[in-house]
């Protein structure tokens, strides 16, 4: 079971403190130098030390502060409306100083909030935000040329090539994010592909020897049918419960199988290794072998059965004992426990199977979390309820809920 891995420190920062932080750096240290310390021999064009003498100016700073850091606050639930907030808190900061460009550094926070938009968002938000930024920085661009102002080098071709480049790593972000999530999807597709072929082989063999018992008393109850008409009722009684049995797992499996589209195996395969496989065939009888084996890997598994034992339908009774091995399996490899609890509880109406330990990992035989894809894929087909996941006192747990066939309890009696 994997264990959690948690994220860096960089990933953990929420993108609108980013943000924040980007716009607050480079709109503070301006009013801190030119404002609040006393005058030195430096002066800045861009920032003048009157440059917010006036109670308008000071409101309307004010008012970009508010608009910045709201928008930063909201930035992950709602990104647009939150972008559009970053951008007009920049612009009034500009207004205030009376300036005619966007300091560069101040631009910063937008790219920020622009990456994080196209990384998460469709690409048609992405490409409308950015749009937003280049028309700010245009009509800058406008306004230069309209009053004459040709002092120093516009910045504004400048920070048209760092939007484009924010949107650019954001969007290979987001492409990241999409084919990983497609791969993931496909491999947890051609899990349950494979999951199912493995149930409809186990099926096959068990289907084989049904057939093979029906064929073996069908032939003693010909031989003696006029000698010991007893024996021959009795052998053909075995072959209608064999039959009964066989026809209700096919039905309950092919049913949920016939969904899957999944109807063809490959050529060749051998049926003769039919009879091989059933003598390996496992069912809930043999969780107690499976017990000593994980004891002799290191992890002490006990065994609790509750209700009455009974036979079971053969498919239900291998989906129970595959998804016990798999979950014994998983605690074995990858818990770090020194125990597991195996409780099967016979009911009534259905079957119910939970496995749990004290370890520290994650519940899956892999990393990606096949091995619990192919539970819940064998208890779906049986139209079972399947829960996995952290116990809250520490540990993995299992647990799976199959319903058995009305015939089950009243074959029993």
């Amino acid at each position: 079971m994997s264990a959690s891995v948690s994220l860096p420190l960089l990933k953990r920062i929420p993108p609108g403190l980013w943000t924040a932080l980007a716009w607050l750096s480079a709109a503070v240290e301006p009013i801190v130098e030119y404002v609040v310390m006393p005058p030195g021999p430096t002066y800045s064009l861009n920032f003048p030390r009157g440059g917010l003498d006036s109670l308008g100016a000071r409101a309307l700073l004010a008012l970009a502060f508010v608009l910045v850091l709201a928008g930063s606050a909201v930035l992950r639930r709602t990104t647009s409306p939150a972008y559009a907030l970053v951008l007009a808190g920049t612009v009034a900061s500009t207004v205030a100083w009376r300036q005619d460009e966007i300091p560069p550094l101040q631009f910063l926070a937008v790219d920020v909030a622009l990456c994080y938009i196209a990384a998460v968002r469709p690409r048609r938000n992405s490409l409308t935000a950015a749009a937003g930024a280049l028309g700010v920085l245009t009509c800058y661009s406008i306004l230069r040329l309209l009053t004459g102002d040709d002092s120093g080098i516009a910045p504004e071709p400048f920070l048209a090539l760092t939007v484009a480049i924010a949107w650019l790593i954001g969007n290979s972000v987001h492409q990241a994010r999409a084919h990983t999530e497609e791969l993931y999807a496909r491999a947890a597709a051609q899990a349950v592909t494979a999951e199912r072929l493995r149930i409809a082989r186990e099926m096959h063999d068990t289907v084989a020897h049904s057939i093979g018992i029906i064929a073996l008393q069908a032939g003693a109850a010909a031989r003696v049918v006029e000698t010991q008409p007893a024996r021959a009722r009795e052998a053909m009684l075995t072959v209608e419960k064999a039959g009964r049995e066989t026809l209700s797992g096919l039905r309950r499996m092919l049913g949920a199988l016939r969904q899957a589209d999944q109807d063809q195996e490959g050529p060749g395969q051998d049926h003769g290794r039919a009879v091989a496989s059933l003598q390996s065939a496992a069912g809930l009888s043999d969780v107690e072998r499976l017990a000593t084996t994980a004891m002799a890997a290191g992890v002490r598994v006990e065994v609790c059965w509750q209700g009455r034992r009974r036979p079971l339908p053969a498919d239900i009774d291998l989906a129970a004992f595959r998804i016990v091995q798999e979950s014994v399996t998983n605690a074995v490899r990858h818990s770090g426990a020194d125990s597991c609890l195996v409780l099967v509880d016979y009911r009534a109406d259905e079957l119910a199977v939970e496995v749990s330990d004290r370890g520290k990992g994650g519940g899956t035989s892999t990393d990606s979390g096949y091995g619990l894809i192919g539970m819940r894929e064998r208890a779906a087909l049986l139209h079972g309820d399947f829960t996995a996941g952290p116990r809250p006192g520490g540990g993995f747990l299992v647990a799976v809920r199959l319903p058995l066939p009305a015939t089950t309890e009243a074959g029993a009696r």
